[in-house]
């Protein structure tokens, strides 16, 4: 029955024997470089877990290249992950092969091979070693070269150069091997250079080199592709024809369409093949119907598309998202008809409710978090979202490894970790300050209100509020006797008589022996006398004394004690002078309080100041700086306390200091080492096959994370625990405790430990020599102690034995069994004592030395496995540092995961260890973002689930997203591959909008994404990650729009085919697009540090050491931003030769691989990520008054600055040509039609004048097809061109539609198109034809106006009713001025960027461009809404002639023609330029029949060039892709 159906159905369609193909459109992009070996990749992605890794792999991998020729390069792939599999868990290696699939390092590999390019490599040369700037091919010349390498300057190193983990010597020579890792050559120089490096006589650098790279191009993958539907409202389509590729589309014979299963169809109808193409062809038109559909229609759409595919099984559910935000407007018309139950909608709208309460998302966002981790995909890309499940994988696994599992995996992660504060503060409220005023009780302040809530109150910006509390503390630590204390001193007073609200008090470090007189040392006498001032009178009087005595000390003097005793006697001159001075004064009490405060404080060099108990840093205590310093800190500090008093956290009966001292960032004692933001931790994770550690061979050949696990699995501690049994904070002491030193480290932490409950003390031996009987007594003394006695016993007992007293007793010759106490069992000591072995102690030392990176008797204190040390020789470590270092570790982490391990229920030994464990990993961890809790109120029919694996460790990841969204067209694509590559826990939930009015998506889509390599069934790999679309409507004119990551810069390299106007009814076959990743951008923001404001028009270039200029660059005003294009590699940044280098220096730089304060800016760009840089640069000294952009000095810019492709003409030296009279004509162009008209455009630009011309064109968007061209037509013609282009800056507002994206370019980036160089440019639209010499436009005198526009016309009577800007905004914004038309305009470059023209018109574009119904024609409506701050001049009405606004009489005069659109008839381009421009059609004829020959000339030279390859040769081909 079926069969005749079918029958009846293809004579219905009374089909002709015609086979067409499938039609459809595919994008690729490829990188510039050649493809990078797996093999090396994969070494990059284990060195991102540690040096030692990278090297024991490439131990492992040595001569791995050989298996390449007997297998095929699918097992050649395998045995790489194989080998990197003994390095890595099973979830790391899924996350290798997507980071293999996305060729995520290959930017790194590729680096090294740049750098190695630039050494250069020797000829034929498969590797070789390069020592201070020699270079040999042979390993027998390595000893010659490194004889006379110390006479060398040694190379500079990166951050990301593998270094061979050897001896960390300075003073040796540094040899870097350039070599392909795997190969026998690498193999040979490994072998010497790895024994001499462990020797520690030179330092030895591995970076990728392959000799030969293989020809082909790597295609990337990690971008979308967008196909938008144009409007056809003004045929803009060319009509040349083009040369079809004979390309085909794999068919999928499988598919269904419409309920017919074609393969099954062709397989029993062999006969019927071509009806039955045809037959799938009209059903496939009829679904994929683009008919409008009705509002009401469209409605319900997002609702209805959730529905779809929450009916679908859950496995299902995702493609279905996919396939329908994918291909949208053809399947809306389906998604019509499917029914929405009401639960659904009231289920949806409860969740929304909820999430926009909690997370602030609402109806139609979408959103993605990962582990509660939102991942924002305007910012996030999937190269960086693999290195945020890089980072979570060591967290998740660690977690796992650790035993939590299940929920309690979320709730430890969810932990809130402090991160590390910059800003520690002191706490202030200590007796050794002399407090000067209370602004709480001083009647000086009785007339201020007293209330916090006044903080609330409006006041003018930069107002100090005046309230009667203590908000704001300066102490100030001083040395009365140096002149630096003079300054601060009166700056006080300055304070105090202006009635600032700052509480002022000072701490006298002064001379703290016993015995002193007053009248001999002036520090003493000063501080005596004040306190009798204080003491008799008050503090104000005291701080009024001292500016008095300070005002009668000469600059560069000091206080002298005459000036001390002057004074008393002139001001009291009935005190006692001896009672209060001299020996036994009685005004001494607090006098030590100040030094010892200070000494405890671990504060550095006096003098020094404290804001609410912060220290100021020593370039901030400054007395001229100072003033300002603390009036910002006040203000500053006041938003953090209004916060405060909103959130009720200070309250009106709170006591302000208090409430300051309270707050996390408050220490007892600042010390530098414990306090850095520079932390190292163990890693304890974990899980060693036998936890030996008396066999030291066995223990020395564990990695580092076994060795410390058995470390802890071993350790014995000295406890003190809380009441519930457990230690939150574990500290290990590392040491040798034989030396005064070490034992006075121990002594310490012991004692900390008895007044601290919840902490432990673990001890680990590191002898100075080799562990032996004799240099190890008191340790094993130690050990036996913690195996045999009760705790409290074996702690009295070890601090007894670590006093000095003790020690000498032992040297005296007492046996250790007579020191041991009361209450121990003795006979087990004894015994265990005697009984000790040194081998673990042997193990203990190699663990200090390879994970601890101690030498043999050094010290170092582990807190919760964070590492402090080697301690310095001298470097105390005291019990209030132990303090300071429990406090700060409770408040990272530990306390909150002592909580939640305590619900765990375990033994307190256990549950102490994981705190430990745990706390480590936690605080290891990068910190980012607070995690959010994402929770739903119902989740039955609007949350999509899917559940992990069973116990693995899993991702929990949570979406909220619209169906029918851009976002879900990302989203969906990346969820499946996520879901793939790692084991997840999924909700997705449908945040759908109600109630729509226009079609919620006008484009279809594809996410160029794979989870791992892909091989051919043949086992070679597979061409590449493609997009491709299939089964599009024939009907509407699409255009293909590239979306990348912030940082690329792609263009087109290959297609015959107009991208920008796809019409697949006139296309047989696919329309085949081929990009490439031509730029990674390297991006940075640059400031004058003496006026902190960006310096207009300096210039930077980019180059390699061999090729100092590759490209340039301008600063911006806009943020002090500048883009420069590159590449990955070693690049050299520097202020342009010429004026920016004349002028200006660079000072300080971020974000670079150089050392910050390096002459020379070295940057390495070795990922897809983007790079972002800081450079901070100050005029030279002489030059201070010196402006960039003045007139007067002409700037030494190339004509050739932008990577310049010249055609035609001859290249002239700099200086001449700066002088040659050019015409610089500037225009943009996409889409065949457009480039047609450009090139008719520009041939009559050419017949008007006599002057020669250059072209510019905005690279962008040309088609391959005009740049392979353009050279022969320079040729031809002779004119210069060049090719401009300039990434859209990620800061600036993105347009979506590529017209706007063209429109923006031809106005906003003006300024930094151009080299400096060009004083003048003349932009020209493409579809204009000139009938004038473009040079009189060009020497037009603008009046001082930065640009000249053409006013619209006014002739034309019948058009009035289009004229819009005649009336409503337009008419009273401009006034009696005239709109002007977009179409011609000539720039004065000069005068546009002095006057900051082009930052003016971003920073209005920024400001209107966020309501979408502004600037409807951008690069129009922007100059002339702006006509008021950046004067337009009208040129003469004659440069611009159309006929849809001027009339027919004014035609004769015109200079300009311009084809614009006319709103009434709507007539194409086309058939418009012949009717109205009679020269027109012979230009066309003329430059067609120039490019006819350029094509016959190229088909001749290819046929020469193409021998067909034999088949053998292919094979090979395809096998070396690896």
């Amino acid at each position: 029955m079926r069969n005749v159906i079918v029958l009846s159905l293809l004579l219905l369609l009374n089909i002709h024997h015609v086979i067409s193909a499938p039609k459809g459109v595919t994008a690729s992009l490829s990188a510039k470089w050649s493809m990078t070996p797996f093999l090396l990749e994969t070494s990059e992605f284990i060195g991102e877990d540690g040096n030692e890794k990278f090297w024991q792999f490439v131990d492992t991998v040595k001569e791995l290249t050989v298996y390449k020729q007997g297998e095929s390069v699918r097992s050649y792939y395998n045995l790489v992950l194989k080998k990197a599999g003994q390095f890595l868990t099973d979830l790391q290696v899924n996350l290798l092969k997507f980071a293999l699939a996305l060729r995520s390092y290959s930017p790194a590999v590729q680096a090294s091979q740049q750098i190695a390019s630039d050494e250069p490599p020797p000829e034929a040369c498969p590797a070789f070693v390069s020592i201070h700037g020699q270079r040999s091919c042979s390993t027998k010349d390595i000893k010659k070269l490194l004889k006379a390498a110390a006479g060398r300057p040694k190379p500079y190193l990166h951050k990301n150069d593998h270094t061979y983990p050897g001896v960390n010597k300075t003073d040796v020579p540094v040899v870097i091997l350039y070599a392909e890792i795997g190969t026998k050559k690498f193999t040979s120089f490994h072998k010497v250079l790895s024994e001499k490096a462990g020797e520690g006589t030179l330092v030895y650098v591995l970076r990728h080199f392959v000799a030969v790279p293989k020809p082909q191009k790597m295609l990337l993958s990690g971008y979308g592709v967008e196909l938008a539907i144009k409007s056809t409202e003004y045929k803009a389509v060319d009509d040349t024809k083009v040369k079809e590729s004979g390309a085909n589309a794999e068919e999928d014979n499988n598919d269904e369409v419409q309920g017919f299963v074609f393969g099954k169809l062709k397989k029993s109808h062999p006969e019927l093949q071509e009806q039955l193409v045809e037959l799938r062809k009209h059903l496939l038109e009829s679904t994929n119907d683009m008919v409008p559909l009705k509002v009401w229609e469209m409605q319900d759409l997002s609702f209805q598309a959730a529905a779809r595919i929450m009916s679908v099984p859950k496995f299902d559910a995702l493609k279905l998202m996919r396939d329908l935000s994918q291909n949208f407007p053809s399947k809306a018309r389906s998604l019509t008809r499917v029914a929405v139950k009401q639960e659904m909608r009231k289920e949806i709208e409860e969740n929304q409710k909820r999430l926009g309460e909690s997370i602030g998302v609402h109806a139609g966002d979408g959103e993605l978090f990962i582990n509660g981790l939102h991942i924002d995909l305007d910012i996030h890309n999937p190269f960086s979202i693999l290195d945020i499940l890089r980072g979570e994988a060591r967290v998740l696994e660690g977690l796992h490894n650790l035993g939590i599992k299940g929920e309690h995996q979320g709730k430890m992660l969810r932990l809130p970790v402090n991160a590390v504060d910059d800003s520690y503060a002191l706490d202030i409220r200590h007796p050794a300050i002399m407090w000067i005023n209370d602004i709480e009780n001083d009647l000086v302040y009785r007339s201020w209100p007293t209330g916090v809530q006044e903080l609330l109150r409006a006041t003018f910006p930069g107002v100090i509020r005046q309230i009667r509390r203590n908000l704001f503390n300066l102490v100030l630590f001083l040395d009365p006797v140096r002149e630096e204390s003079v300054e601060l001193v009166k700056l006080a007073e300055l304070f105090y008589k202006h009635k600032i609200p700052l509480r002022i008090g000072f701490v006298f470090v002064v001379n703290t022996k016993d015995e002193i007189d007053g009248s001999s040392d002036a520090g003493v006498g000063f501080f005596r006398l004040l306190n009798y001032i204080a003491d008799e009178y008050d503090s104000s009087q005291a701080l009024m004394s001292i500016v008095a005595m300070y005002n009668k000390v000469d600059a560069g003097e000091t206080l002298s004690v005459d000036a001390i005793s002057a004074y008393l006697k002139r001001k009291y001159p009935k005190a006692n002078a001896e009672r209060i001075l001299g020996v036994e004064s009685e005004y001494d009490d607090k006098r030590k309080d100040g030094a010892l405060f200070y000494k405890n404080s671990g504060l550095g060099a006096l003098p020094l100041a404290l804001f609410n108990g912060v220290p100021l840093s020593p370039d901030e205590m400054d007395p001229d700086e100072l003033e300002t310093i603390i009036l910002q800190r006040i203000m500053d500090t006041t938003t953090t306390f209004q916060r405060a008093v909103f959130m009720a956290q200070l309250t009106e009966g709170s006591n302000v200091v208090d409430y300051l001292m309270e707050q996390a960032n408050v220490v007892p004692r600042m010390n530098p080492l414990i306090l850095s933001t520079d932390r190292k931790y163990l890693d304890f994770t974990a899980k060693p096959v036998v936890d030996d550690w008396e066999d030291t061979t066995m223990f020395s050949f564990f990695d580092s994370r076994d060795k410390t696990a058995v470390m802890a699995k071993r350790m014995k501690y000295f406890t003190n625990t809380d009441e519930d049994g457990m230690s939150a904070v574990t500290v290990w002491i590392a040491g040798d405790f034989e030396t005064v030193s070490g034992r006075k480290l121990l002594l310490g932490a012991l004692k900390r430990v008895k007044a601290s409950p919840g902490v432990r003390v673990g001890v680990i031996d590191n002898p100075r020599g080799k562990p032996s009987e004799d240099n190890t007594v008191l340790y094993r003394a130690i050990w036996a102690s913690l195996l045999t006695q009760k705790n409290k016993a074996a702690a009295e007992f070890v601090q007894k034995l670590l006093r000095e007293e003790s020690i000498q007793l032992l040297q005296k010759g007492t046996k250790m069994k007579d020191l041991l106490m009361q209450g121990m069992d003795r006979d087990a000591f004894e015994k265990r004592f005697n009984t000790l072995e040194v081998d673990f102690i042997r193990s203990q030392q190699l663990f200090c030395r390879d994970v601890l990176k101690l030498s043999p008797g050094q010290q170092a204190v582990i807190s919760n496995g964070r590492i402090l040390g080697p301690f310095e020789e001298q470097e105390e470590f005291t019990v209030e540092d132990f303090q300071l270092l429990e406090k700060i570790t409770l408040s990272g982490s530990a306390e909150n995961v002592k909580a939640k391990v305590k619900l765990m229920g375990m033994k307190a030994k256990h549950a102490s260890d994981l705190v430990m464990k745990v706390d480590a990993l936690l605080t290891a961890a990068p910190k980012g973002e607070v995690r959010r809790d994402v929770h739903f109120a119902k989740d039955s029919h609007s949350v999509l689930r899917l559940s992990p694996r069973e116990n693995e460790v899993f991702y929990d990841v949570v979406a909220v997203v619209d169906p029918l969204t851009r976002e879900a067209q990302k989203m969906s694509p990346l969820l499946i591959v996520l879901s793939q590559v790692v084991n997840v826990r999924l909700q997705v939930f449908m945040n759908c909008r109600a109630k729509l009015s226009e079609m919620p998506l006008k484009s279809f889509y594809r996410f160029v994404l794979e989870s791992d390599v892909n091989f051919l069934a043949n086992d070679t790999v597979s061409p590449g990650p493609v997009a491709r679309f299939m089964e599009l409507p024939e009907s509407p004119l699409l255009t293909l729009i590239m979306i990348t990551p912030e940082s690329w810069m792609v263009q087109a390299v290959r297609s015959p085919h107009d991208l920008d106007n796809i019409h697949l009814q006139e296309v047989s076959g696919v329309v085949e697009a081929e990009y490439e990743l031509e730029h990674l951008l390297l991006e940075g923001h640059c400031f004058d540090l003496s006026t902190g404001q960006p310096p207009r028009g300096l210039q930077f270039t980019l180059g390699m050491s061999r090729d100092p200029l590759m490209y340039d660059t301008i600063v911006m005003a806009n943020l002090g931003y500048f883009q420069l294009k590159a590449n990955p590699g070693a690049w050299i940044l520097k202020l342009r030769k010429g004026r920016s280098e004349e002028i200006y220096q660079v000072l300080t730089h971020d974000g670079t691989d150089s050392p910050a304060d390096a002459g020379d800016v070295l940057v390495v760009l070795n990922s897809f990520h983007s790079k972002i840089i800081k450079v901070r640069v100050q005029k030279k000294a002489e030059k201070m008054n010196e402006d960039l952009l003045s007139e007067n000095s002409e700037s030494k810019g190339i004509w050739d600055s932008i990577a310049s492709i010249t055609g035609g003409g001859s290249k002239k030296e700099d200086g001449e040509r700066e002088k040659e009279d050019v015409l610089n004509i500037f225009s943009v162009a996409s889409g065949h039609l457009y480039e047609r008209f450009l090139r008719i455009m520009m041939l009559s630009v050419l017949r008007h004048t006599k002057t020669p011309v250059k072209f510019w064109f905005l690279k962008n968007y040309l088609s391959p097809s005009f740049k392979e061209t353009i050279a022969h037509m320079a040729e031809k013609y002779g004119f210069q061109f060049e090719l401009v282009q300039y990434k859209w800056p990620r800061w600036l507002h993105q347009q979506t539609e590529k017209q706007r994206v063209i429109w923006g370019y031809k106005i906003l980036f003006l300024d930094v198109l151009f080299p400096l160089a060009v004083d003048k440019i003349i932009f020209v639209d493409a579809d204009q034809i000139v009938r004038a010499d473009l040079k009189d436009l060009r020497d037009f005198d603008l009046e001082g106006a930065p640009y000249g526009y053409t006013p619209f016309c006014d002739s034309r009577r019948e058009m009035e009713g289009y004229r819009f800007w005649k009336s409503g905004y337009w008419a009273s914004h401009l006034g009696h001025r005239k709109y002007h038309i977009s179409a011609l305009y000539v720039v004065d470059l000069k005068k546009f960027r002095k006057i900051a023209a082009g930052d003016r018109l971003r920073g209005q574009y920024q400001a209107l461009s966020q309501d979408p119904n502004s600037l409807s024609n951008l690069d129009q409506d922007l100059p002339n809404n702006m006509i008021h701050q950046v004067v337009i001049k009208s040129l003469p009405q004659e440069w611009m002639w159309c006929e849809t606004w001027c009339d027919d009489a004014s035609k004769v005069s015109a200079k300009t023609i311009d084809l614009c659109n006319n709103p009434k008839t709507k007539e194409p381009k086309l058939t418009a330029a012949a009717r109205i421009v009679p020269e027109w059609v012979e230009y066309d004829n003329e430059i067609k029949q120039l490019l006819g020959q350029v094509q016959e000339q190229q088909d001749t030279a290819t046929q020469k060039h193409t021998p067909s390859p034999s088949q053998h040769e292919k094979v090979e081909d395809r096998r070396d892709e690896l």
